[in-house]
């Protein structure tokens, strides 16, 4: 009965402190601030316009996760649709087992999160881990905040790990779920 109290307090404790996260590390911060500019169609973490296309432009974002190639908020839009979403690149290989560690490094980082938005109750992010395997070119893990409310309920954050002309590549992904998106990954 003791140890059930302690373990009540150190939770109750865990959530409740804001200077001391002990989920805390540089991907979870990363996402949090996504997460927080998620209502505003990240315009505050939208920086340099890189690439412009037929019905997308992409803008360079002004979070950077350590350690990833790069992150970028694309802009979607459609004659009678538009859609935002936020994408880091975390790893690039031909090698299946290094994609499978990094894939696995990075679920591990997310999974349990806890992220305070202001206004907010906080949300807890949770997945279900899929084994990766060579054989299957693509595993995603959709993620979802507990309890999702408001507009957070439509927003997405998915992890992926698939198969590109023989390279394996693993990236993270927030996005309106809502809104189709031409071009997006699907699950299989």
């Amino acid at each position: 009965m003791r140890s059930l109290a302690f373990s009540v307090a150190f939770l109750m404790y865990t959530v409740a402190s804001p200077a001391q996260d002990v989920f805390s590390n540089s991907t979870n911060v990363a996402l949090e601030k996504v997460i927080r500019d998620f209502p505003n169609r990240f315009h505050n973490i939208r920086g340099e316009v890189v690439a412009q296309h037929t019905k997308s432009t992409e803008y360079k974002s002004t979070i950077q996760v350590p350690g990833f190639f790069s992150c970028v908020v694309t802009h979607y839009s459609g004659a009678d649709n538009e859609a935002y979403s936020w994408n880091c690149t975390a790893y690039q290989s031909r090698d299946f087992t290094l994609a499978r560690n990094r894939f696995k490094e990075i679920y591990d980082q997310i999974e349990n999160t806890i992220i305070k938005v202001d206004g907010e109750k906080p949300f807890i992010v949770s997945g279900q881990y899929r084994t990766p395997y060579e054989e299957r070119k693509l595993t995603n893990i959709d993620f979802e905040l507990l309890p999702a409310t408001g507009e957070m309920k439509n927003m997405k954050i998915e992890l992926i790990l698939q198969n590109l002309q023989s390279e394996w590549k693993v990236s993270l992904n927030v996005y309106d779920g809502d809104r189709k998106i031409e071009g997006s990954v699907t699950s299989n």
